[in-house]
């Protein structure tokens, strides 16, 4: 599944120095959903939180809209610098992307109500909660949301663990789950894609 859609140099590049300064960035499978996901309801506008060295960011431009922008929020400089090394790489212009410097949960309240397509989050896990009340402010009525890291190095299943992290992600499960306003689907890709739609 991993290897299905092979990574072009931009996306190995980006994922090298990735993994170089520890920002783990969503496997190959999951991007290509969050590809697919942007490319099926024609995104034109996309908060991701959490900017990593630019995987996500890339998979998600290349299934958006073409006069598409990406808003992308990360707490560290050093990242948000990598990506933009990426995205060039990748012959992504500087217009097509927004990048914010932050907290997310400082930066998201600053943002549009319903004025986004879609929400992808993979920042700190024990946020993901308040990034779930964020997303649905900022979804428009048939916009997609997607959480990285649902099954969490398949800690989530295993009962016996009770961390901060691995309990804020079985939060998200169950908010989502329960949440009438939204059609859930979890992806086994990676280390799991928890996605919904907000309804109409």
């Amino acid at each position: 599944m991993e290897e299905y859609l092979p990574e072009d140099e931009a996306l190995v590049n980006a994922r090298r120095r990735g993994e170089e300064v520890g920002a783990t960035p969503i496997g190959p499978a999951g991007g290509a959903a969050l590809r697919f996901l942007a490319a099926v309801i024609d995104a034109r506008t996309v908060v991701e939180i959490g900017t990593g060295c630019g995987v996500s960011g890339i998979w998600l431009l290349r299934g958006m809209r073409k006069d598409a922008v990406l808003t992308s929020v990360d707490v560290e400089p050093e990242h948000q610098r990598l990506a933009k090394l990426a995205f060039a790489e990748a012959g992504l212009g500087a217009s097509r992307t927004r990048m914010i410097v932050g907290r997310a949960l400082e930066v998201l309240p600053r943002l549009t109500d319903g004025a986004y397509d879609m929400v992808f989050c993979d920042a700190l896990k024990h946020e993901y909660p308040e990034y779930l009340t964020a997303a649905l402010r900022l979804l428009r009525p048939g916009g997609v949301l997607a959480f990285d890291n649902a099954l969490w190095h398949h800690r989530v299943a295993d009962r016996s663990r009770r961390d901060p992290e691995t309990q804020a992600i079985r939060e998200v499960h169950r908010m989502i789950r329960d949440d009438e306003r939204l059609v859930p689907l979890l992806l086994p890709v990676g280390d799991g894609l928890l996605c919904a739609v907000k309804r109409g």
